[in-house]
Order: C-alpha cells, then structure tokens, then sequence
C-alpha cells in the first residue's frame, strides 16, 4: 500500500510540473480571433491580453454599430480558441493519472 501511495504521489508531482509547464506555453501562445469574414481580428495571448485589432477601413465608415459588435465577436472566438487550446493540453496532462475510485483532483 505504501509503495502504491509513494508511486501516486510521484505521479502527480510529475503531473504538476507539466501542468505548470503547458500553462506557462498557453499564457505565451497568440491565438487570432475574427468576425465579419475577416473584417475584424485580434490577437490575443494566452493570458487573455490584446496585442493587436485589425479593422477593415470600409467598415468603419459603412456602420459603427456594426463595428463594435464584430470587434466583440472577434474578441470573444479568439476567448474560445484559448479555452479550446487550454482543455486539449491541460486535459492531456491528466490522462494517464491512475487515481483510487473516488479520490479527485485537486487533492
């Protein structure tokens, strides 16, 4: 039982050290956003800073309103694309924890 216990706390030490690993690659990645068929994009980090927002010219002038809710359209694919990049990695870190039935991360 012990050297059961000692192997699974091994196993989540090396867990841990991935998981901050793959966290500290997602905060340094740029995922781009975009809406209105390319009209609007951002670049944003990991970390859910914007770097960059890229208008189309003739959209400022044709429609204001329109703008503003394609800038926020672009802000928020890009928002999904880091959470989908997030899940892939941080849920593989975790695939081959063995854990006892009922025990759950975090301990």
């Amino acid at each position: 039982m012990k050297a059961q216990i000692g192997q699974l706390m091994q196993q989540a030490q090396r867990m841990q050290e991935d998981m901050k690993r793959a966290q500290e690659e997602i905060a340094r990645m740029e995922v781009t956003g975009s809406a209105g068929g390319g009209m609007v994009t951002v670049v944003m980090t990991g970390a859910h800073e914007v770097r960059r927002v890229k208008i189309d010219p003739k959209l400022v002038a044709d429609d204001l309103e329109m703008t503003e809710d394609l800038i926020a359209a672009a802000v928020n694919d890009a928002v999904n694309k880091i959470a989908q990049v997030s899940k892939d990695k941080l849920g593989g870190v975790t695939a081959g924890l063995n854990l006892p039935a009922g025990m759950k991360l975090p301990f």
